[in-house]
């Protein structure tokens, strides 16, 4: 099974759009969406409706958990006080631009998506958070200590664990041990359709491949494939720059950072 996951397209329509002619040529059997959907661009309700017309299952992010609220907190982890400033205009512009029915659709998102495959005589459970299955906001860097990843992995019952929030996409592997028994957990960080901030401003998003032979004990198995793709990120920081939005917003899609 090819699965096809995406994350934080963060209300820039242009990059979803692109992303779905991208991944609309490839031969893929289920697609997932891991949330935030809204903030940082002014394209809310066309991302969202563009999610539900193709009935995407979706978890929600915590962009989407603070707007499905009407709060004005996104659960964001600003640094300075010029970023929380910022911050403030957007969820305030996206609280204005959102419609009922939309907001409605934010607030019944899941917080998780689980999914089990009967493999080999064995269960593969293929989990999907925003964060991390302990919080929705809680950043997994590529640079978690292994036995903080390794633990969270496990308390959450994960061979494979799928998710965004950081924009930085990764893939890690971890071994652990039942006996003399080897177990592999794959951690991916899908990077982000709409938001990157790896320093490469084309949008990410992954195509895990789960074949008949996967395995926990075998590193092999599980094919993880990072996509990158064009969008037209001019229309989108245009965009930015024509409304109230910082303009910080559109160099940052600029720049990828």
């Amino acid at each position: 099974m090819r699965i096809a996951l995406f994350s934080d397209i963060h209300a820039n329509l242009p990059a979803l759009e692109a992303f779905f002619d991208d991944v609309e040529k490839r031969e893929i059997d289920a697609m997932y969406c891991l949330g935030d959907l809204v903030g940082y661009n002014i394209w809310p309700n066309e991302v969202i409706e563009e999610i539900r017309k193709r009935n995407i299952p979706t978890i929600a992010g915590n962009y989407d958990y603070g707007i499905g609220r009407n709060s004005n907190d996104c659960g964001c982890a600003y640094k300075t006080d010029e970023e929380k400033e910022n911050g403030a205009v957007s969820i305030a512009l996206t609280n204005t631009l959102i419609n009922d029915a939309n907001r409605q659709y934010l607030r019944t998102l899941p917080a998780h998506l689980r999914v089990e495959f009967q493999l080999n005589d064995d269960k593969f459970n293929l989990l999907m958070v925003h964060g991390s299955p302990r919080r929705i906001n809680e950043y997994l860097f590529e640079d978690r200590a292994e036995k903080s990843m390794i633990r969270i992995m496990e308390q959450a019952d994960a061979d494979v664990m799928c998710f965004g929030h950081t924009h930085k996409p990764y893939h890690r592997i971890f071994e652990t041990a039942t006996g003399d028994t080897p177990h592999f957990r794959h951690a991916i960080n899908l990077g982000s359709i709409g938001k990157p901030k790896d320093r490469d401003n084309r949008g990410s998003y992954v195509i895990l491949d789960i074949g008949e032979n996967t395995s926990v004990m075998d590193k092999e198995s599980v094919s993880v494939e990072f996509v990158k793709f064009e969008y037209a990120i001019e229309k989108a920081a245009r965009a930015v720059e024509e409304s109230i939005l910082p303009n910080t917003y559109a160099d940052n899609l600029r720049n990828g950072f």
